[in-house]
């Protein structure tokens, strides 16, 4: 079967969805994002793609904070409606129970199995868009979503985007394990 060009975009599977915290004017917004990464472990840093005219990312220019929560698929109906308005016409801060960790400006989602607090490292202008980067600070996650020390993704059950069908799935099954599978292939 040999290959063929399709349509040019960003095919990168799977994309998790996290809702992204910012307090601007004094009141936590957030908004649905998926274009999200782990940029290095050591510290931990992780890199969100935004439009730069989001209310949440003024909040965060604003602050020099921010969150990452990650939702579950329990989550969706509101996880959606986040995407859909815009913190400039409607207070989202009503939506969810809002805690607030070391940074005291970075709100995060009680909801979601995992929240992720962080500072702002740097900045990435890309005309109407910018790529934040920041340093998790704190990383908080209840019991129930945890195997021993480490969140269990199939208990995080966390959504994730399809950008090609503009679709929500869940994950599957696991297939192996990372670092060891391919031990023996030759």
């Amino acid at each position: 079967m040999a290959k063929k060009e399709i349509k040019r975009n960003c095919y990168l599977y799977p994309m998790p969805i996290v809702m992204v915290g910012a307090q601007k004017n004094g009141r936590p917004n957030f908004m649905t994002a998926a274009f999200c990464g782990m940029l290095k472990i050591q510290p931990p840093v992780v890199v969100l793609g935004l439009n730069k005219a989001h209310f949440t990312t003024a909040g965060i220019f604003e602050n020099g904070t921010f969150s990452v929560n990650i939702p579950s698929t329990s989550m969706l109906k509101a996880v959606d409606y986040c995407g859909l308005v815009s913190g400039h016409t409607y207070d989202k801060s009503g939506l969810f129970k809002v805690f607030y960790g070391k940074l005291e400006t970075a709100p995060m989602i009680e909801e979601c199995p995992l929240t992720m607090e962080c500072k702002k490292m740097q900045t990435v202008d890309l005309d109407t868009d910018g790529v934040f980067i920041g340093e998790v600070i704190a990383t908080y996650c209840d019991d129930q979503y945890m195997n021993g020390k480490m969140p269990d993704i199939i208990k995080l059950d966390p959504i994730i985007f399809s950008v090609s069908n503009s679709s929500y799935w869940s994950i599957g099954k696991n297939i192996g394990k990372a670092w060891s599978i391919g031990k023996d292939y030759k």
